[in-house]
């Protein structure tokens, strides 16, 4: 049997995080979360019901409470969500990287 060990191809970097307002949130990078997400994104007339399982998805239960007690506008809320999906698949222009 033939094996090619791909290990040094990989990276095993961990979670990503989002800065708000000067506190870490860890967004769950993994691929089976990731394209579960990607395909609420992918569907026509993405609703809110979809965002929010994406939300749950991306987000560990300390960043969602971290993210709860901001009280952020639903606009904000979404940006969040967007940004750390972009932030994993690598579509985040960078510009609030710390």
């Amino acid at each position: 049997m033939k094996k090619y060990d791909i290990t040094d191809k990989l990276t095993f970097d961990g979670n990503p995080a989002l800065v708000i307002k000067g506190k870490e949130l860890e967004v769950n990078a993994d691929a089976p979360t990731m394209l579960k997400v990607m395909n609420f994104f992918g569907s026509d007339g993405v609703e809110i019901e979809q965002i929010n399982q994406a939300y749950e998805l991306i987000f560990p239960e300390k960043s969602r409470k971290e993210i709860e007690k901001m009280k952020l506008s639903v606009k904000d809320w979404m940006t969040v969500v967007q940004e750390a999906v972009g932030l994993v698949v690598g579509e985040s222009d960078g510009r609030g990287e710390q």
